[in-house]
């Protein structure tokens, strides 16, 4: 099945950026920076806990981080148009927009291309700053605010990575963490940028898309929503005819490891 776009897409949903998105990016990264901070230092006034407590809540935030992003993208990629009130322009926008240009974000200054998760990043941030009080916190609230704190730093970093991904000219460093899986390699995000775009949406480290898959995670809310609600996963990003019949397939590449898939640059 043979799926075009109109590159003349791209401008238009280019265009869509517009002076009140940034605004809200740059309050989203200033807000962010100082609900983090002002958690650190909560956490750091409070009873202090193990390193071993500590290094579980720093993976527990991560993997969390990771989850989220794959959540966030695929409800994004799935459902919803630029039309849709307040995310439509907000959030949906963007990704259409990488669908039809996925190197687009690579020309994106720092604002534009990490503004929506700084903004994104001040809901963990803000729930742990509520649930830390240094004179009353228990060894829980503190282990509990640095997994918050975990998932609201590396949450920040989720489109930096996501762009590195897409990147041809990457930092030593970065091409080193990318080799070691440790953060998204290109190869493994490339799988999901083939058609119909149904496959490894977690775009921070990547590391749960295979489990993610394994229990058919995303497939399985898509057909209870489809069930519940009538609508077409990706009726707005493939178009509604393409989309039906995708919806009706099964993922020939599902349950292909990821080494018979391309691995890209």
């Amino acid at each position: 099945m043979a799926l075009e776009r109109d590159d003349r897409d791209a401008a238009a949903l280019e265009a869509g950026y517009e002076k009140t998105h940034r605004a809200y990016e740059l309050s989203g990264i200033f807000g962010a920076v100082i609900m983090a901070c002002w958690l650190l230092l909560r956490i750091v006034q409070s009873a202090p806990v193990s390193l071993w407590w500590m290094t579980l809540a720093a993976l527990i935030g991560i993997l969390a981080a990771d989850f989220t992003s794959g959540f966030v993208h695929w409800m994004f990629d799935t459902w919803g148009s630029v039309d849709t009130p307040i995310v439509g322009r907000l959030a949906i926008r963007t990704f259409r927009h990488h669908h039809v240009d996925e190197k687009a974000i690579t020309h994106h200054d720092f604002v534009e291309t990490n503004g929506h998760n700084f903004a994104l990043s001040l809901l963990p941030g803000t729930v742990g700053v509520l649930w830390v009080r240094p004179d009353t916190a228990t060894s829980f609230d503190v282990f509990f605010g640095m997994a918050l704190l975990g998932l609201a730093v590396v949450n920040t970093w989720t489109s930096q990575i996501h762009k590195w991904a897409h990147t041809e000219e990457r930092p030593r460093i970065v091409r080193l963490l990318q080799d070691a899986r440790i953060i998204l390699h290109p190869g493994h995000h490339a799988v999901h940028h083939k058609t119909p775009h149904r496959r490894n949406y977690c775009i921070t480290l990547g590391w749960l898309n295979a489990p993610l898959r394994a229990i058919h995670f995303f497939e399985t809310l898509e057909r209870i929503i489809t069930a519940v609600t009538g609508a077409i996963p990706r009726a707005d990003d493939l178009g509604e005819l393409a989309a039906v019949e995708v919806a009706a397939e099964p993922d020939e590449t599902r349950d292909k490891p990821e080494s018979s898939l391309p691995i890209g640059a």
